[in-house]
């Protein structure tokens, strides 16, 4: 979670592009992006020359014989000149790594579209003042994630940012390792991608490195290296604008060509053999496609997103394979046909180990609809399940998300091993899920339940909260507007 000065130097960057004629929030997203990028990219490969020399191995950096493209010297370039450069040379620069020293990245339907200079000259110097360098992982990824967080339409088909803390949770308890194969087909921004490799790194650190607290891994092989560099992390997304900054924030982590691709993971052309070894995802909530564009391996008769990319899941991991997927509530006691076959294929043709219920502010100031984590090994059948009710992430429930001493992740990592009973935890068999219609609400189980037509009003009253707020906004900004012409209101 950043500061307020840093979040108020990027709240300012947004309001400026706003303001110089460009009020709409992707295209904003995607340039404060591009300029992000375009800064850190002079970081990630000054470190990797500095490093090269120290080991006296060659290392050709994408700048040799391009100077005039690093950041550093155009940086203070003025009026008509830096607009000039940065879109005429620096960025068709970017848009061609693909070419140059083997980079990977896909920016072949896009174009620099700021035609202010002025626009430009702020932007450039609010980024410059963030002081952010490519060795500070943790903020680097906090800004990173907090710029994606403007992006006021993020709820849009059901997507939301997944928060950096309950990523991290996750992994943890999953615990990638070395040579396995791992994918997120809803990827997003990367987060699942980029925090696993940072785990992996921070697995293999040497305790007696200076470096230990960081993720430097320099007890990986070569071999091992390589394959976690170039075969290990693979991701899927059908929002082009986030492929392209997922592929941006792992080429900021190291990657030259990350695995990442525009599909559909649930369309017609994705191929749904088994492939991993571990799936980490959160993939898109209360989305419906046509029944033309569902891939026709898929079985489950629904056209719910949600449900969809779980059997997707299910097909792409490999026997024995693992899985952390974020689901919303009503995965575990909805009542259709689709529901019930799919909470039958994680007990009878999975090991569901355990459900861990989310609190529903943990995706604020986006939504507060309610959601669990699903933890499961594909193979076998299930014989007990581990429950856990989750009250406080560490930050507040509210639009704020202000970090609090609350916090149930310590306890969770520290009885999940065992499954250990508690006040917020209890393990149940298959049989009492049976018997209770295969229902898998946490909160059924543990005494301080909540039932389910509770948690629908609930989700019915956070909505309907959003749209009075979204309404609210919407006059303040239409009489702010209407005062700037002149107008008496």
């Amino acid at each position: 979670m950043l500061n307020s000065e840093l979040k108020q130097q990027i709240d300012s960057l947004w309001d400026k592009f706003w303001s110089n004629g460009m009020p709409e929030h992707m295209g904003a997203l995607k340039h404060i992006n591009y300029l992000v990028f375009m800064r850190y990219l002079e970081d990630f490969e000054n470190v990797r020359i500095i490093a090269a020399k120290q080991s006296k191995k060659k290392y050709t950096s994408i700048f040799d014989g391009h100077d005039e493209m690093r950041w550093s010297t155009w940086k203070n370039y003025s009026g008509e000149k830096i607009l000039s450069h940065v879109r005429n040379k620096v960025f068709p620069f970017i848009k061609n790594l693909d070419y140059k020293e083997g980079f990977k990245l896909d920016l072949k339907d896009s174009n620099f579209e700021i035609n202010s200079p002025i626009l430009l000259q702020e932007a450039v110097q609010t980024i410059e003042e963030l002081k952010i360098s490519e060795q500070n992982y943790d903020t680097q990824g906090d800004i990173y994630e907090y710029i994606v967080s403007k992006l006021e339409t993020s709820g849009l088909n059901g997507g939301f940012r997944t928060p950096r803390h309950i990523i991290k949770m996750m992994i943890e308890i999953i615990d990638p390792d070395v040579n396995q194969k791992i994918c997120d087909p809803a990827c997003g921004t990367g987060g699942f991608l980029v925090n696993s490799y940072l785990h992996i790194l921070k697995k293999y650190n040497n305790k007696e490195s200076n470096d230990a607290d960081r993720a430097v891994g320099d007890k990986l092989s070569d071999k091992q290296r390589e394959f976690l560099l170039n075969e290990q992390l693979y991701g899927f997304d059908y929002d082009r604008s986030m492929m392209q900054f997922s592929q941006m924030n792992m080429i900021l982590h190291g990657f030259r060509r990350p695995n990442v691709q525009y599909q559909n993971s649930v369309g017609k052309q994705f191929n749904q053999d088994e492939e991993y070894d571990v799936i980490l995802a959160n993939p898109p909530f209360a989305g419906n496609l046509n029944k033309s564009e569902i891939n026709e391996d898929i079985d489950v008769k629904t056209t719910k997103t949600e449900l969809l990319f779980l059997e997707v899941f299910y097909n792409k991991l490999v026997t024995g394979g693992q899985a952390a997927i974020i689901v919303p509530a009503g995965i575990l006691f909805g009542s259709s046909n689709a529901h019930l076959e799919i909470r039958k294929t994680l007990l009878e043709k999975c090991q569901l180990e355990a459900i861990v219920y989310l609190p529903s502010g943990v995706f604020k100031p986006y939504s507060g609809v309610s959601t669990a984590v699903l933890f499961f090994t594909k193979g076998g059948s299930t014989e007990k399940v581990w429950l856990y009710d989750m009250e406080h992430d560490g930050f507040s429930l509210d639009d704020k998300r202000v970090k609090v001493k609350e916090n149930d992740i310590p306890d969770i990592l520290a009885k999940f091993p065992n499954r250990k009973k508690s006040k917020k935890s209890i393990s149940i068999t298959v049989k009492e899920i049976k018997e209770n219609d295969y229902n898998l609400n946490v909160r059924r189980y543990i005494d301080n339940s909540v039932p389910e037509e509770q948690i629908d009003i609930q989700e019915a009253a956070n909505k309907l909260d959003e749209m009075k707020k979204d309404r609210k906004s919407s006059e303040e900004q239409m009489i702010k507007d209407l005062k700037e012409l002149g107008f008496k209101v």
